[in-house]
């Protein structure tokens, strides 16, 4: 596999939108953690969240075409599974259902990111280290805010066995770790 730096590298190439950049690394933090709370390859693990979304604007978000691109642009680079979990990160795609560990682990931890960003956002501080879980677990029932992100991919956290609370918290930890790489 590709060392992290050169991971990191073809993300800044890649993708130029800054708020992205954070998504992925955030993104890298939860499923490095993860990793760490299920026994799996941190590494790994860590690298999908890193490269999940590396072609977004290269297919301008498409959901059909979001992730086709990804694996053409990491084949070979990667480990099969990682690429897999990449590919499934988007179902759409994909045109299957996400089966495995890896695949939902992805699904739940990238999304997660972006709900627990936009709590933290209406914060006043607007500092993820003032985000507690219970914000974010009364944020998810509130359809309305962070719109776009999509709950029932947070609740497959459920799937990897963590309840939305220990996955929340994990998430929250992983991201306050990295919160000056994050501007948060």
């Amino acid at each position: 596999m590709i060392s992290r730096e050169e991971a990191l590298d073809m993300l800044m190439e890649h993708v130029q939108n800054e708020n992205m950049r954070k998504h992925c690394l955030a993104s890298e933090a939860v499923m490095k953690a993860l990793a760490v709370r299920l026994g799996e390859d941190v590494y790994a693990w860590g690298l999908s969240g890193l490269l999940h979304d590396i072609d977004v604007e290269v297919t301008n978000a498409n959901p059909h075409t979001h992730g086709v691109y990804s694996e053409k642009m990491l084949k070979g680079k990667v480990d099969d599974d990682v690429l897999d979990a990449i590919m499934m990160h988007n179902e759409v795609a994909s045109g299957k259902e996400r089966t495995t560990k890896f695949q939902h682990a992805l699904a739940a931890g990238e999304t997660i990111t972006g709900l627990i960003t936009a709590t933290a956002l209406v914060y006043p501080d607007k500092k993820v280290s003032s985000v507690k879980v219970k914000s974010v677990t009364k944020r998810m029932k509130e359809k309305a805010f962070a719109a776009s992100v999509k709950r029932e991919n947070i609740m497959e956290c459920e799937l990897i066995g963590l309840p939305l609370d220990e996955f929340a918290s994990l998430s929250l930890s992983a991201m306050c770790e990295i919160s000056d790489q994050l501007g948060l």
